[in-house]
């Protein structure tokens, strides 16, 4: 499951990465994005194509962020919570018995 999700990760990436690639630039403050030269609203225009990359755009982008958080829960679904407090050992006090090598013999009364 995860290795089938990891490869639909994978070519939504590779999708995501063309579709931002074919979108035009706008040029910002460059003087490079004047206007359209069809000046048409259909699909084909430079408009309408704008619109179905943005949109496709969009869709890839949900797509891409959903498998992500999809592999992110599949990669920490088998670890356990730990603690630091669990694996922790007890400090050593100048109360604890201090061992001088000799055996412990149990004392019967």
């Amino acid at each position: 499951m995860e290795n089938i999700l990891l490869v639909v990760h994978l070519i939504i990436a590779i999708a995501l990465v063309a579709v931002v690639l074919l979108q035009r630039s706008e040029g910002g403050a460059l003087g490079m994005g004047g206007g359209s030269a069809g000046g048409g609203m259909g699909m084909f225009s430079a408009r309408g194509a704008a619109n179905a990359l943005t949109r496709t755009t969009a869709i890839l982008a949900v797509l891409f962020l959903g498998t992500s958080l999809a592999l992110a829960i599949l990669a920490g679904g088998g670890r356990q919570a730990e603690s630091i407090f669990d694996s922790s050992q007890p400090a050593a006090t100048d109360s604890a018995p201090v061992n001088d090598g000799s055996p412990a013999v149990p004392t019967t009364e």
